[in-house]
């Protein structure tokens, strides 16, 4: 069948569901947790490494009855199922199908996304704390964790699949959440995860070189961000970066009200860094003084961000500020160690992107004093972009003393072969500070054995992961927790 409405299709899938009692499945996973499809109905999704259309034999083996999917019905197929349902987007039935098994949660919930290519985690972590203090009860869906109120789930996805998003956020409605705060990947808007989900805020944090590989382009990349803003309500707020060039792009065809936040140019939400240090950070924002436990400038910008959602949904203003002052890091962003007032310091970030790796040193050499020196342990990804590895590299030894280039998440690759590629586009005077150590516990031990009294420790590129991927095998490895035994082995020392 063609032509048919969304609409339509779920009205034929509700009646075959309620009538025939059958079960629901999306490329083999059923809405109610079952891998059986038990004679029911079998969403078939052409992913990136798996097309589900390969496997309608083995649903109807199952006892799948109803097809849907985006090809024709071969002929042989009839009559042991009673139909098939051809779709222009199988990907856009299977969330709207998601949606409406789970009754809609997202009409019984206030949802802010969050899209960008740094900034997600903080923002939306940063505010599940600032709305748990405010005595709201909130549900995140983050790259760290995925959050219930005060039950942390394990995140495999940064933005989940159709199921498990709907399930968890019928979930977080069932218990009480007055608000989801949700990481919205490019990946997840690509393959319309995400659709369909009445957004009440969407946030565009930056935009700048990542998942090249999967996109084939950065014009490629920022278009999908912006399916983002284009898909909002009249009703939703858009708040976006004023300071990132391509803000004006990502609105420029929403139909929600824009509002602006930033640092250098006018917006309606601004700051000011007034002071920065290693353990806090002064900030003026709309003509107010607040002093934060959270550092580094670009945690100004997250940190008014999540003002600013706070002013959206009423918050008084004066509570908001008092409330940014008590907030604490996110695990693994900027996350700061000092095991000793005699010893050196250390940082451990997720920075995994250029621009990412750009803020991550600058802001970090900012609270380097005196004689200190920036010491910059830095790995990337395997099977990933490769052309971002040589810029990575280069934005670490531009701004730090000595760089030791080391292995991160190899996967299936070589990891000599990655820091090759970091190494290769080094300057003379930038190789002659960086070392290479392909063991990560080794390079992480190197820092801190050169380091000194005053100086700083960066470990970027894996911040919150508890685990090195080597060979399709998760090792156990933990970059806080390397970093913080060898400073205290030091300090004994």
């Amino acid at each position: 069948m063609t032509d048919r409405t969304l609409h339509e299709l779920l009205e034929r899938i509700s009646v075959l569901h309620f009538e025939g009692n059958s079960d629901i499945a999306i490329n083999g996973v059923s809405l109610d947790s079952r891998t059986v499809v038990s004679g029911g109905i079998y969403i078939a999704i052409k992913g990136w490494q798996t097309d589900g259309n390969k496997f309608v034999e083995d649903a109807i083996r199952n006892g799948a009855k109803v097809i849907v999917s985006e090809e024709e019905p071969p002929a042989h197929m009839f009559p042991r199922i009673d139909g098939w349902i051809q779709v222009e987007s199988a990907r856009q039935v299977a969330a709207e199908t998601a949606s409406w098994y789970y009754g809609d949660p997202d009409e019984r919930i206030k949802v802010v996304g969050v899209t960008g290519t740094n900034g997600k985690s903080s923002i939306v972590l940063l505010l599940h704390q600032l709305f748990q203090k405010l005595g709201f009860k909130t549900g995140v869906f983050s790259t760290v964790s995925n959050i219930i109120h005060q039950t942390v789930l394990p995140s495999k996805l940064t933005t989940p699949d159709p199921i498990s998003l709907y399930k968890d956020m019928a979930a977080m409605a069932d218990a009480g959440c007055d608000y989801v705060f949700m990481e919205v990947s490019s990946h997840a808007l690509d393959q319309d995860r995400v659709y369909g989900i009445d957004f009440d805020v969407a946030v565009f944090t930056n935009i700048t070189h990542d998942h090249i590989d999967y996109h084939g382009s950065f014009k490629a990349y920022l278009n999908t961000k912006k399916k983002f803003f284009d898909h909002l309500s009249p009703r939703a707020m858009a708040l976006v970066n004023g300071d990132d060039r391509n803000a004006g792009v990502m609105v420029q065809n929403s139909k929600a009200k824009v509002r602006t936040f930033g640092l250098r140019t006018l917006a309606d939400y601004h700051a000011k860094v007034l002071d920065m240090n290693f353990d806090s950070m002064k900030l003026q924002i709309d003509g107010r003084e607040v002093i934060t436990h959270i550092t580094g400038k670009f945690n100004a910008y997250n940190l008014l961000a999540v003002y600013a959602i706070g002013d959206y949904f009423e918050i008084e203003r004066e509570e908001l500020l008092l409330s940014l002052s008590a907030l604490r890091e996110v695990k693994g962003r900027f996350q700061r160690l000092n095991v000793g007032s005699d010893g050196p310091m250390g940082i451990v970030d997720y920075a995994h992107t250029p621009d990412a790796v750009e803020q991550l040193v600058t802001s970090a050499s900012e609270l380097v004093s005196g004689k200190g020196r920036l010491i910059t342990v830095l790995g990337c990804g395997g099977d990933r972009d490769k052309v971002k590895r040589p810029k990575m590299a280069r934005a670490a030894a531009s701004h730090s003393d000595i760089v030791i280039l080391t292995s991160d998440n190899p996967r299936m690759e070589d990891p000599e072969k990655i820091i090759d590629d970091m190494f290769v586009d080094l300057v003379p005077h930038h190789q002659a500070k960086t070392f290479r150590v392909t063991d990560r516990r080794e390079a992480i031990r190197m820092a801190v054995s050169m380091a000194q009294s005053g100086d700083l420790i960066v470990v970027a590129g894996k911040g919150h992961e508890d685990y090195q991927e080597i060979k399709k095998e998760r090792i156990k490895f933990d970059d806080v927790t390397e970093l913080e035994n060898a400073l205290k082995q030091k300090l004994i020392k």
